[in-house]
């Protein structure tokens, strides 16, 4: 039997096991945030997140219910908010009974902590050439940014919501988004590439992507042209959301030539074009349907689920 801690459980492992930084390092992670509970005060013990404790992802939750319910249909979406928590109750209301809505996109504290999953960005980084106190450097005003952004938001709209209509939600961001660049990374660098467009034809056959075509959001080159040689591939799709400008010149010295996002601002766009590097935008909801559905097909190999999509998301599934 699933129950909502043991899926929970399952989002988070599965996460771990495909972070780009590396299970050994994400384990070492957890491990110094025990250590630095451990060393707190205990008045500053009762202020802290008891979840980091065993879950690296601030921005991955269980939002309300009972951690114990058993679960056989479950409702996901990218982004799940008022109108979807209301969907829940009345498909249960109509006799389809709903027992956990899940989101990709965090939303109550998760969405708060969201910020606290950035610091991965500078492992990723380290991996892609540039050392690791630069990109500890160029990462640190841009996480403080966001923090600071997220700070007067209305986190729990729609967390209040499923509180009151009594519906179990959570919420899985990292995890999913450590899959698709998984995925997509071991995909195109097994594969021999010598042009922008060649990227660009593996990624409209992904079945995520085609969809997303058809919805006039597929694969789009905004920086660098399709002539273009690709140099050293950066699937750049986890550790929260964007990262900072500042790194563009430093990945360019490390070789990268191509990154592929979900979405780029456009300070970003232009700075990718100041130091050469090609830049696609893969499609953001697409993208994330791609690394729901791997995380899925993990959970589905184990248990059964009634799957009901909205809010962008479309099943696919690869098992």
């Amino acid at each position: 039997m699933l129950t909502i801690e043991k899926l929970y459980q399952l989002v988070v492992d599965h996460g771990i096991e495909v972070d780009p930084r590396g299970r050994k390092a994400v384990e070492e992670e957890l491990e110094e945030t025990k250590k630095s509970y451990q060393d707190l005060k205990e008045e500053e013990k009762s202020e802290f997140d008891q979840e980091k404790l065993s879950n690296p992802f601030s921005d991955t939750r269980i939002l309300y219910g009972n951690r114990e319910k058993i679960i056989k249909r479950i409702l996901v979406g990218i982004d799940m908010e008022g109108g979807e928590i209301l969907l829940a109750d009345r498909l249960s209301e109509k006799g389809k009974s709903i027992d956990l809505v899940i989101a990709h996109h965090p939303e109550g504290y998760a969405l708060a902590g969201l910020y606290g999953v950035m610091k991965m960005q500078s492992d990723v980084l380290n991996k892609f050439g540039v050392p690791i106190n630069i990109a500890e450097g160029i990462l640190k005003e841009r996480i403080s940014e966001v923090e600071r952004k997220l700070l007067p938001v209305n986190h729990n709209r729609t967390v209040d919501m499923a509180r009151l209509l009594d519906i179990p939600f959570m919420c899985m961001h990292t995890p999913a988004d450590n899959h698709v660049v998984d995925y997509l990374q071991k995909m195109l660098d097994q594969k021999e590439h010598k042009k922008v467009r060649d990227v660009v034809k593996v990624l409209k056959n992904i079945p995520e992507y085609k969809e997303a075509l058809l919805n006039v959001a597929g694969p789009k080159i905004i920086a660098g042209n399709e002539n273009n040689r690709i140099g050293k591939i950066f699937v750049d799709m986890t550790g929260g959301t964007e990262g900072s400008k500042d790194s563009f010149e430093k990945l360019s010295i490390a070789g990268v030539g191509t990154m592929i996002g979900m979405h780029y601002s456009d300070d970003l766009r232009k700075k990718a074009e100041k130091y050469h590097i090609n830049l696609i935008v893969a499609g953001h909801i697409s993208s994330d349907n791609i690394g729901m559905n791997l995380l899925l097909d993990k959970i589905e190999k184990e248990y059964s689920l009634e799957i009901i999509e909205t809010s962008g998301f479309k099943r696919y599934r690869r098992i």
